[in-house]
């Protein structure tokens, strides 16, 4: 499932002749202005965390994070899959389910 929208990702770029501009570091960029205008959502939403009446600008602003994310990943020639598997392992490492459940420190702080 996954393979088929990075490829549909792909496709899209290809056929405008995109790739072309799209390189690791203009890619970081584009990642962390979409990051930006998906938080923008959230600004001066005091207590409220999910800012329903935003969700369409928050999903679509979120849609444009992965869409550069899985750009990004082709400009490095990774495997979106693979590097998600490997983080995640990792991350199991860190916070291992006994000590991390339930919790929201950070690994560091866990075994405190």
């Amino acid at each position: 499932m996954l393979e088929d929208v990075v490829d549909q990702v792909i496709q899209f770029r290809d056929e405008r002749d995109w790739k072309q501009f799209h390189n690791p570091k203009d890619l970081a960029i584009s990642i962390s202005l979409e990051a930006a205008e998906l938080l923008e959502n959230f600004q001066w939403t005091g207590s409220e965390t999910d800012a329903p009446e935003k969700k369409i600008s928050i999903v679509e602003e979120l849609a444009d994070v992965l869409i550069y994310s899985i750009m990004m990943a082709d400009a490095l020639q990774v495997d979106v899959n693979e590097i998600i598997k490997e983080k995640l392992k990792r991350n199991g490492e860190k916070y291992q389910v006994e000590k991390a459940y339930g919790s929201k420190k950070k690994y560091t702080e866990l075994s405190k």
